[in-house]
């Protein structure tokens, strides 16, 4: 049978960590969480829509434990400042589901000079899992889903030489190589996760042709251009609605059976139950994975210890 929101263990005592979740997916994926219990930390950059987003969710689950934290990924600050007051008041996180971001946008960047789909879509979420692997290393079984999409599949691998295209920025370009870049990142935390023997597993999932905001955003953003309007066209005719297309990442993150570093995506590939599927020989190049971890601390300045974060996991920080 076809695994659905029904098949989501009960979810009391777990904490969970959603970005993105006033709006879409995330959004889907708090609503469901919190249906089965969980205590869900909704972090998004916008508080007014936070909380319509809560008040959506307490509608269809009264009782419903959710928690408003402002995060805006293109701000390390606000990363750094979010991650420090959730670990201080959680010392166990169950569940992060790196959901939030951007696509096909006109060149920017973020407060930091990253270019703004990296920025957002992998550089930021790369430093809160960072900041919260202390805690997510207190529950017994741990996991961090990120989120890619098939735009992965025209993307290139982070260039060392110029991460932020600098010298030829193109929307759909710069998009391809951040998701790509997400598989790369949870399949390298996967492997660094494991050598150090964590209680915590990296997982990646693909939501297929979901119908967000997303697509809308990236037309407003760009005035209209044609990729954006035909993407968002078709999502709004073909796609998902967010309650299917979150199941991926609901399926990752809650699925007992759901194993480290595997991809979580629809059936068919845009659409369908989300089922596990094979991850490409490019997506699981070791290589790729190293080069990416390293660009990541060397632009953002957080050195990203897996090892040492689990070994010193449990100590007293007086030590």
């Amino acid at each position: 049978m076809a695994w659905t929101s029904r098949d989501i263990p009960d979810q009391h005592g777990h904490v969970a960590v959603v970005t993105g979740a006033n709006s879409g997916l995330g959004l889907a994926t708090a609503r469901e969480l919190a249906r089965r219990g969980a205590h869900v930390i909704m972090a998004s950059r916008n508080r007014d829509r936070s909380e319509e987003a809560r008040r959506s969710i307490e509608e269809d689950a009264p009782g419903a434990d959710l928690e408003l934290r402002d995060l805006d990924l293109a701000s390390l600050d606000s990363v750094r400042s979010f991650a420090t007051a959730v670990v201080a008041e959680h010392p166990r996180i169950d569940l992060l589901i790196n959901n939030a971001g951007v696509m096909g946008i006109p060149e920017r960047a973020t407060v930091d000079g990253f270019e703004m789909q990296l920025g957002v879509n992998h550089l930021g979420h790369f430093v809160l899992t960072r900041h919260l692997l202390p805690s997510l290393l207190g529950s017994p079984a741990g996991r961090v889903v990120s989120v890619t999409s098939f735009a992965r599949y025209t993307g290139r691998a982070v260039d060392p030489e110029d991460p932020h295209l600098r010298r030829r920025y193109d929307p759909w370009r710069a998009y391809g190589r951040s998701k790509l870049a997400n598989v790369h990142f949870a399949v390298e935390l996967h492997r660094r996760l494991e050598a150090a023997g964590a209680n915590v597993a990296s997982l990646v999932a693909h939501p297929g042709l979901s119908h967000t905001e997303l697509q809308a955003r990236s037309v407003q953003e760009t005035g209209g251009g044609l990729s954006q309007r035909f993407w968002h066209l078709a999502a709004r005719n073909v796609g998902m609605a967010p309650d299917r297309g979150a199941l991926p990442q609901l399926r990752a993150a809650a699925d007992p059976d759901a194993r480290g570093g595997r991809l979580y995506a629809p059936r068919w590939g845009t659409f369908g139950a989300p089922v596990g599927r094979p991850l490409l020989r490019r997506s699981l190049n070791p290589e790729a994975g190293r080069r990416l971890w390293e660009v990541s601390e060397r632009e953002t300045g957080e050195r990203f210890d897996v090892a040492g974060i689990v070994a010193g996991a449990g100590r007293d920080p007086r030590e």
